[in-house]
């Protein structure tokens, strides 16, 4: 597979760009500016790749589903989810590279993708949601898939969460662009006691039509629900039953959903 990385400004000048055989870095001297992007080139469709779009970031294990796929560099409100290191400075360490036989074959976290974006895009895992509080960085679908735990507090990154604007019609998906089985999933709920609330059953919906009711209890420890395995291409997190508490605000930290792609 060959793979192409270049960072691209508002007025699609090439910044600096790198090709390889199945692996290209890019060391990216340049301090990035509003409107600039990262774009990704495969010479095919449908492909598993580990891609680093900021070494602040670290990388994220996709699979894209297009050719091409882009990475629009946040600014403003939209960093709040990040780390403050992640973009920052005039040297950036980028790359793209196939993944190998036994990592596309590997039973782990297909939800995990630190790299997703607050748009819709040909590269997954991707999380969507029908209510993202006030409709802030901090409180985004994405920040559900990119591995941060820290459930203690909630806020600017690493506190951020999905935020369900005190709604209980709430639902989150994590789509999979591809057929993946999976059998279980770990859910880290938000705990800033006694700022939140927390829930005490969720529904587990999936792309086969099935769904699967879970109780869970007060507890900053991941929740691990397990269920009989199922080939899926999305699942869904809804029927958000809160707690007798005087707190509105229950929310979710991070979800976790374990299993192998189907090839």
């Amino acid at each position: 597979m060959f793979l192409t990385l270049k960072v691209i400004d508002s007025q699609d000048n090439i910044v600096c760009t790198g090709s390889g055989e199945d692996f290209v870095d890019l060391v990216c001297k340049h301090t990035y500016q509003e409107g600039d992007r990262i774009e990704l080139t495969a010479s095919e469709e449908g492909c598993y790749i580990n891609w680093q779009v900021d070494d602040a970031l670290g990388a994220a294990f996709v699979y894209t589903t297009e050719k091409t796929v882009s990475y629009l560099i946040p600014f403003g409100e939209k960093r709040n989810g990040l780390s403050p290191k992640v973009f920052y400075g005039d040297r950036h360490y980028l790359y793209a590279e196939a993944a190998r036989p036994d990592e596309i074959r590997a039973y782990r976290n297909l939800a995990l993708n630190p790299a997703d974006q607050h748009c819709d895009v040909a590269c997954y895992p991707h999380a969507t949601a029908n209510v993202e509080t006030r409709g802030e960085a901090t409180f985004a679908a994405k920040n559900a898939i990119d591995g941060v735990r820290a459930n203690l507090s909630h806020g600017r990154w690493p506190y951020h969460s999905w935020g369900i604007n005190m709604q209980d019609d709430a639902v989150m998906r994590v789509d999979f662009g591809r057929r993946i089985k999976t059998d279980r999933v770990v859910l880290y709920t938000r705990c800033d006691f006694p700022h939140d609330n927390w829930w005490v059953q969720v529904t587990l919906s999936f792309s086969d039509g099935s769904s699967l009711d879970f109780p869970l209890e007060k507890s900053s420890r991941g929740h691990v629900l397990t269920f009989p395995e199922r080939e899926i291409t999305w699942i869904e997190l809804g029927n958000l039953i809160k707690a007798d508490d005087p707190s509105p605000f229950p929310a979710l930290s991070q979800i976790e959903v374990y299993g192998t792609n189907v090839l």
